[in-house]
């Protein structure tokens, strides 16, 4: 190539850098992860009409937990009162705390029971910015017609990722020769450091996080099995068993990907350690409750577990700081510690920039969609009803969002108010004692919408309602 045409390229190249070509053209590792801008609506001919409640600057939002930047960001584009605090707060204080706000954003940490969220008098929905929601009492959040969103696939690779370091990590002795050399201390050792080649890793649960997993421990060279609840089609040459029991008799790493229900505490304890194969290792990046760590002390002591990596915790600090991690916490913490090719992490799976970014985006959009149109499509505890948004060219129309408890006739109340006016859109649908009416009623005027919020706010089944325009 002539240095006429290398020139010609380099500024066609720049030219396009200049331009805004396509995006993220010229990037810096580490790479942006694919939700860390928000997605472009698709264009339509025409503009859709943004709901607000009410005046958004009358709208708080508290975030507690350190959430990530990216979901601040969101909240106060749309106007809303933000604070923010980097950790969780003992129960008075969040109560207090709670008293005003009309949607709160939390992690793993914070816990709103029934007792917190009774004095909850505004509250409109809640965010957990993580995978589980057990820190929330979901059943009394719905009758207090509190919708519940959460993230359920935004950190899966973040934590696939950590439990495949572990896996290496475990088959070779990293933690123990590491700290070993820490101290001075040189030993050389191959006895029991095995390649993961050729291993079998089973997988306990194989959602969104048990399916990744699977498929980066294949490209690994581990055989995968998994067993899972309900029968859910395998990735790669992954196969199903059909027993607890068949997966830990043939896994030499048994990794588990669970929620935190009455059926999955102490999913693995005696019994199932002495069902493992001898020499087997255990990864636990779900929930604190599924293993019974004494058991899991008492196997490795006797030799039948060769290690395990640990990251969730029946109970956990907090804050960060040291001596947090005491036996005051969890009263068998000193055995625990004393064990050795024992990996301990402070419930970082999902600790990622990449993935906490996703999360702040993909939480506080939800969010943000529940307050401004009333679309509650991913709640986990509330019926999920969205209606198409509305257009500019749609003057003088209130969407009605009507919370109710699920029982017969109510619909027949809610249309007998509704049908002195123009229904453009309405879809209903429930969830346990739940129910939830969205309907889109034009030509109304400000004394229209009053009536309207008068009647259904007499009617007996009525939990809550919100009017957007």
């Amino acid at each position: 190539m002539s240095a006429l045409n290398i020139e010609n390229l380099q500024n066609t190249f720049q030219n396009a850098v200049n331009l805004g070509g396509s995006p993220g053209a010229v990037s810096t590792s580490p790479t942006q992860s694919f939700m860390n801008t928000l997605p472009r609506r698709l264009s339509t001919s025409k503009q859709q009409k943004i709901l607000k409640p009410f005046s958004t600057g009358d709208m708080k939002i508290l975030l507690l937990e350190n959430v990530n930047q990216t979901a601040i960001e969101i909240f106060n584009k749309q106007g809303y009162q933000v604070e923010f605090l980097k950790g969780s707060l003992p129960e008075e204080e969040l109560i207090e705390k709670i008293k005003d706000v009309h949607a709160i954003g939390i992690r793993s940490k914070t816990k709103l029971t029934a007792k917190v969220l009774e004095h909850a008098k505004n509250l409109v929905c809640i965010g957990c910015f993580c995978i589980g929601t057990n820190q929330v009492d979901l059943n009394f959040a719905a009758k207090k017609g509190i919708a519940v969103f959460n993230s359920p696939f935004s950190n899966s690779r973040s934590v696939a990722e950590l439990v495949i370091a572990e896996i290496i990590s475990l088959a070779r002795q990293l933690g123990d020769r590491s700290i070993e050399l820490h101290t001075g201390t040189w030993n050389k050792v191959s006895n029991k450091c095995w390649e993961v080649r050729g291993k079998t890793l089973g997988i306990i649960g194989y959602g969104h996080i048990g399916s990744q997993l699977s498929v980066l421990a294949e490209a690994m060279g581990l055989h995968v099995i998994y067993y899972d609840i309900v029968t859910i089609m395998a990735l790669g040459t992954a196969k199903q068993v059909s027993t607890l029991d068949e997966l830990l008799n043939n896994s030499d790493f048994v990794s588990l990907h669970v929620p935190e229900t009455p059926e999955t505490k102490n999913l693995l304890s005696a019994p199932q350690f002495a069902a493992m194969k001898d020499g087997a290792y255990m990864i636990n990046a779900s929930r604190g409750t599924v293993v019974d760590i004494p058991s899991l002390i008492a196997a490795m002591k006797a030799k039948k577990i060769a290690g395990a990596a640990i990251d969730v915790y029946p109970a956990e600090p907090r804050k960060n700081g040291v001596g947090a991690f005491a036996d005051d916490l969890n009263k068998w913490t000193s055995d625990l510690i004393s064990l050795p090719n024992l990996i301990l992490t402070p419930h970082i799976g999902g600790s990622t920039e990449e993935a906490q970014s996703a999360i702040g985006i993909e939480v506080s959009t939800a969010l943000s969609n529940y307050i401004n149109e009333g679309n509650s499509v991913g709640s986990v505890n509330f019926p999920e009803v969205s209606l198409k948004a509305l257009n500019y060219d749609q003057e003088n129309t209130v969407r009605v969002l009507y919370i109710h408890q699920n029982i017969p006739g109510v619909l027949r109340t809610v249309n007998n108010i509704l049908s002195n006016h123009n229904i453009d859109k309405q879809f209903s649908d429930s969830h346990g004692d739940v129910a939830y009416l969205m309907a889109d009623i034009s030509s109304v005027d400000q004394s229209d919408i009053k009536e309207i919020y008068e009647k259904l706010n007499q009617t007996d089944a009525k939990i809550s309602i919100r009017l957007l325009y």
